[in-house]
């Protein structure tokens, strides 16, 4: 897992991808973030962030949503305040999942997919999700804090083949490196 970014302020996760073609149901994708305390940074989150929520500080939230990917550039935005996130809570988890309303699909199926995570206007990673297209979700980001180093960024990128609504208990999971799906 390769450090990027140090000390980071104020961070955007950013998604895209391309519309239905005409006839088809959407493709609705979501941003996710989980927050996790210092006592259990691997446990169960204490918080989920998504499209209907933010968190109750007020420092991780969407700031862009979309449920068909329509219109020009990124979709979907989260945008996590580090340099407000209470000392208490020390891993920040961010995923992307795919809606899997009656048809099923994974990452393959999602034209001109891409997610990038953004600080200071520096881009700390870009991708197009290619390494877990077989996958239903897929965690994309991990940020961890080091006391008073501030927080880091870390490269997270994970598929998983599940339900979206059991992605949020599964995503901080500790993992082996590597794109396996």
């Amino acid at each position: 897992m390769s450090t990027i970014g140090k000390g980071l302020g104020t961070v955007e996760v950013r998604l895209r991808w391309d519309p239905s073609p005409l006839g088809e149901p959407p493709r609705h994708l979501d941003i996710v973030g989980a927050v996790y305390s210092a006592d259990a940074p691997y446990g169960p989150p204490v918080y989920v962030v998504h499209y209907e929520s933010r968190s109750p500080d007020g420092t991780i939230a969407m700031s862009r949503h979309s449920e068909t990917g329509r219109g020009l550039g990124f979709d979907e935005v989260m945008v996590l305040e580090f340099d407000r996130i209470p000392a208490a809570y020390t891993r920040v988890v961010v995923g992307v999942i795919i809606h899997q309303d009656g048809v099923p699909r994974t990452f393959a199926d999602i034209a001109n997919l891409g997610v990038a995570v953004v600080a200071n206007y520096r881009e700390l990673m870009a991708d197009d999700l290619a390494r877990v297209a077989d996958a239903t979700t897929a965690t994309v980001a991990e940020f961890t804090s080091n006391g008073s180093e501030g927080w880091e960024f870390h490269g997270a990128l994970h598929g998983l083949r599940i339900d979206p609504a059991d992605f949020a208990a599964e995503m901080g999971a500790v993992r082996p490196a590597g794109p396996a799906a």
